[in-house]
């Protein structure tokens, strides 16, 4: 019989500290590494569809206490302003990162899991244990470690990962607004070499976050100048720039994006959330997949420890079916979406396309999610 050993858990974004409630709910110890104190703005859309709130509810989790913006609808525009809009069929909301990592931190803390701030050095794995170290608080083992260390890390290199050997050319950037804009909207604009997600989160503030591709943003000296000069040639995000003033000393950016399939399982680590797989910011899902990924390998990870699951193997087996069968298709249909919306002539026929058979673009949205994630 295994017994409740600690869990560890590698990175307190979004996927990590859901992990760390699901499993601490359930009696199971977790210690989870944080290199970043709580709270801290995140590059990131803010945008969470509605198919987390069943799940988030049996965590004990109540959203409404963060005053979210309710959101129901989409707005999709061209590079050169055309616009569709239509209903999104689960709907979703909005909050700031800001607000829900530290709100998750605290409830983590309150179901009596350990957080520490450290930065997490090497994870090895021998004899069906694996010794996690850090360099602050030493050295941790445990028999099961979960990923959740983003988009991109040191571990990532120290794994070898295959898609880190690879330069990316992507370049995400953030900033909150104030400004007015719709509270039930959110809006995708495409511009030459990206697109940009806008969005109200709480308190008023207008989230701003495109993601270009570098080739176009490295022609011009500073962000401001390739913000009017290539974002803003879009008329829609034009008269949003031109209209809101920005919040933050200056936008949040982070480059080196990576878009290439991940491995679900690297060393025997179950990778969540952005660790496992990144799908394009303009299906608007990021979010709601961390979460569901951080509850499907809560489960298994608590079917392993209660020896439900008898092997390691099968252990990995299953997760990767799990994750396969809920995110490989709509990471797919991602890249698709971004190959299609790089470029004009193609983004302007699938405008056309989607005018002509408007019942179109909430069955391409449906693609891109999922259903209510119940437990």
């Amino acid at each position: 019989m295994k017994t409740n050993s600690s869990v560890i858990i590698v990175g307190g974004g979004l996927a990590g500290l859901t992990s760390a409630i699901h499993l601490s709910k359930i009696g199971i110890a977790v210690i989870l590494v944080e290199k970043n104190e709580f709270p801290k703005h995140k590059v990131c859309g803010e945008y969470i569809s509605n198919e987390v709130l069943p799940y988030l509810k049996w965590l004990g989790i109540s959203i409404s206490e963060l005053n979210p913006t309710t959101i129901e609808k989409l707005q999709f525009s061209t590079s050169n302003g055309s616009m569709i809009s239509c209903d999104l069929p689960l709907g979703g909301f909005g909050v700031s990162r800001y607000a829900l990592d530290d709100f998750l931190y605290k409830k983590a803390l309150a179901n009596g899991c350990i957080v520490l701030q450290d930065i997490v050095q090497d994870i090895t794995y021998n004899q069906n244990q694996f010794s996690v170290s850090t360099a602050n608080n030493g050295l941790f083992k445990s028999d099961i470690v979960i990923g959740a260390f983003g988009k991109r890390s040191i571990i990532d290199q120290k794994l070898n990962r295959h898609f880190i050997q690879k330069k990316s050319s992507w370049l995400a950037v953030k900033g909150h607004y104030s400004g007015k804009f719709n509270d039930n909207l959110v809006g995708l604009h495409n511009f030459e070499g990206g697109y940009c997600g806008v969005s109200k989160v709480e308190n008023n503030h207008i989230n701003i976050c495109y993601l270009c591709n570098y080739e176009t943003f490295k022609k011009f000296k500073n962000m401001d100048d390739y913000q009017e000069n290539i974002v803003s040639k879009n008329p829609q995000l034009k008269n949003i720039f031109d209209n809101s003033t920005l919040l933050f000393e200056k936008p949040l950016t982070i480059s080196q994006i990576s878009f290439e399939e991940k491995k679900t399982i690297e060393n025997h680590i179950l990778m969540i959330g952005d660790t496992a797989g990144l799908i394009h910011p303009l299906c608007g899902n990021g979010m709601a997949m961390a979460i569901h990924s951080a509850k499907i390998a809560s489960e298994l990870t608590a079917k392993f420890l209660n020896n439900e699951i008898k092997t390691r193997a099968e252990l990995e087996q299953k997760y990767i079916k799990q994750w396969n069968l809920n995110f490989n298709g709509r990471l797919k249909i991602g890249r698709y979406l971004s190959a299609i919306l790089q470029k004009q002539k193609l983004s302007n026929t699938l405008l056309r396309i989607l005018i002509k058979f408007p019942f179109l673009l909430p069955i391409i949205i449906k693609k891109t999610h999922g259903k209510p994630i119940l437990y």
